[in-house]
């Protein structure tokens, strides 16, 4: 359609500026000018900055290949659609998990189950395909699970249940062949979860105390199964031991895997960008993603061109006298103590930990250069060293030779008044950490906390200062070693110090989602740094989860006992339009056939 006089097109772009991006998409429909002029890049970048609210400063996504691009995959690219409500948990669901393949998925309740799901039916919903009770093990509730390397195996870590209301963690190691139990392993305290460090070895953690307010955890290397070929190797190696003081104790350990660091999904440090833009601008064509493609489908294309201690204050029954019991037995304990005892025991501990830890090899945390073929793997967990709530990012590296049982079950010799292992390297986050997720190039590292009033001084280990219900999630480098600047807010958390209790987070190439106290889940832009969808249930959100095989699939667990599935509106429409065109082909042919048969009939009907 052609327009009567013409409007010059710069008085066409001013008005455009005023309108909001719906009304110009719709526009941009009348005529040919005002399609050119709604396609237009300044206009496309003022609309992206004013809709999204993003400071000036922040540069353009270093793959976008347009702004009119980069403001649709912000818009129409989230997983913010729920399209699927799974109830067949019957009580709170605490954690999610995708395989790597990103076809099934496994969920941890206080209903004590664990639940396999599968991604890939023919009609696009998701169905359970199995269902483990771990009760036979005298388990209170499952809380972690995690697909090893190959899918082959599935780890499951929960509260194991003891005589006198006591509580440790086990975790087990179920087939995803035929989903026999393998292997059942200590993990204490259960906190820790467990991890795979590889596709047939996890680990575990013990916890010993040696006085009122120090204790060592040892972190153990286990064989996930037990062949019969190898009945003469170990099946468990200790990995470190490590010194813990003022009741704190080592919580939620990760693997990273560094390697992948020279080819980073997103650098998030806005300096490092520029400087592989000025290194790669002359390799880089016109509209070529500099780092990864975004990704849209070819035939959207023509289409345009057409037109913590995790649940301590929420168990219930015997559970719950379970998971407090630790903390309010040493609550307890230490409650007759004169503070000079605590000070005191604080001093000898710190004077052995100086003379009997191994000092630290400098080279293992070295900064190698881009493709030297170096591949250097990191253990993270949480600590502390002023209280007993994890404030503490402590990172260690794991040697190439560590990652078998094969050799002495005590580890690498130590001399005789080498007692403990050193860090390699502490990020202090001044804050109660509840929650940490990878990317999946493992170069960067999410940290949900509760920051601490600032300037606050801790002169009571088991008096941590007060936490903000705001949850701050921090982004560190785990190839510097140093947490960026930039920190992402919108979720909130309510229960006090002493209860609060771990919300899992999930990062995909583009996105980070995590869960909230305020019912809500939440899905920020690892780029731009701003909130871009809330996510409602009934109740606390525990655990969100990405599938690694499309980020426009999120899920979402809940206390209300239910997964929510999210996809994008753009996943929703093409299911939406490939669900129409068998109906559609359908009545084609059926209108075809009609036609052809009525042509050899006659007048009246007949042949």
């Amino acid at each position: 359609m052609e327009c009567g006089p013409f409007l010059p097109d710069i008085l066409v772009l001013e008005i455009f500026l005023r309108l909001p991006h719906d009304a110009v998409l719709r526009a941009g429909l009348t005529c040919r000018q005002w399609l050119a002029v709604s396609r237009d890049e300044f206009l496309w970048r003022e609309l992206f900055y004013s809709y999204y609210r993003i400071p000036r400063t922040v540069p353009q996504h270093p793959a976008a290949v347009s702004w009119y691009r980069e403001f649709k995959r912000l818009f129409d690219c989230i997983p913010c659609v729920e399209v699927q409500t799974l109830k067949e948990h019957s009580d709170q669901v605490l954690h999610l998990a995708f395989s790597h393949r990103g076809h099934r998925f496994s969920s941890c309740s206080k209903d004590c189950t664990v639940k396999l799901w599968d991604t890939e039916r023919h009609d696009g919903n998701i169905a359970l395909v199995h269902s483990s009770s771990m009760r036979q093990f005298n388990w209170g509730y499952t809380q972690f699970s995690q697909f090893n390397a190959d899918d082959s195996l599935l780890l499951v870590s929960g509260v194991y249940l003891g005589p006198h209301h006591s509580s440790s963690g086990e975790i087990a190691v179920l087939s995803l062949e035929n989903y026999t139990l393998l292997s059942r392993v200590k993990n204490k305290p259960y906190d820790v979860f467990g991890c795979w460090l590889n596709e047939t070895h996890l680990i575990s953690g013990n916890l010993h105390w040696i006085g009122n307010m120090t204790s060592c955890s040892v972190l153990w290397l286990n064989k996930a199964f037990q062949d019969i070929e190898s009945e003469n190797i170990n099946v468990v190696k200790r990995l470190f031991k490590i010194q813990n003081i003022n009741a704190s104790t080592i919580r939620t350990v990760m693997v990273a895997h560094c390697r992948r660091h020279d080819n980073p999904d997103l650098l998030v440090d806005y300096d490092a960008q520029c400087q592989a833009r000025r290194q790669k601008g002359q390799q880089r064509q016109p509209h070529q993603p500099l780092l990864f493609d975004l990704g849209t489908s070819s035939s959207e294309e023509e289409d345009e061109e057409d037109a913590v201690s995790p649940r301590d204050g929420r168990c219930h029954g015997t559970a719950a006298q379970a998971a407090v019991s630790s903390l309010e037995h040493l609550k307890e304990s230490c409650k007759n103590l004169d503070p000079s005892q605590v000070a005191l025991e604080r001093q000898v501990a710190q004077m052995m930990g100086r003379v009997h830890t191994k000092a630290p090899d400098s080279s293992l945390m070295e900064t190698s250069e881009s493709g030297d073929g170096e591949d250097k793997t990191y253990l993270l967990f949480t600590t502390g060293s002023l209280t007993y709530s994890p404030h503490q990012i402590g990172i260690k590296r794991i040697k190439p030779d560590q990652m078998t049982t094969c050799g002495p079950v005590l580890g690498e010799e130590r001399s005789s008044y080498e007692f403990f292992d050193s860090l390699d390297h502490v990020i202090d986050i001044h804050g109660h950490i509840i929650g940490m997720g990878l990317s999946p190039d493992n170069r960067y590292l999410y940290v949900n906390s509760r920051a601490w009033p600032a300037g606050c001084i801790i002169s009571d280990p088991m008096c941590p200062p007060p936490i903000a219900e705001e949850i701050d999630l921090h982004v560190i480098d785990l190839k510097s070693l140093r947490e960026e600047r930039r920190s992402l807010r919108a979720h909130r958390a309510f229960t006090p110090n002493d209860e609060c209790f771990f919300i899992f987070l999930d990062v995909s190439r583009d996105f980070v989602a995590s869960g909230a106290e305020d019912k809500h889940g939440y899905i920020w832009d690892r780029h731009y740094n701003i909130c871009l969808a809330r996510l409602a249930h009934d109740d606390v959100v525990n655990s969100v989860a990405f599938s690694p095989a499309d980020q426009e699939l999120l899920l979402s667990a809940s206390d209300d006992a239910t997964i929510k599935v999210w996809r994008s509106p753009r996943a929703v429409r093409l299911a939406r339009d490939a669900a129409r065109r068998p109906a559609r082909r359908t009545l084609r042919s059926t209108g075809l056939l009609a036609s052809w048969l009525n042509r050899g009939r006659g007048v009246n009907g007949k042949p």
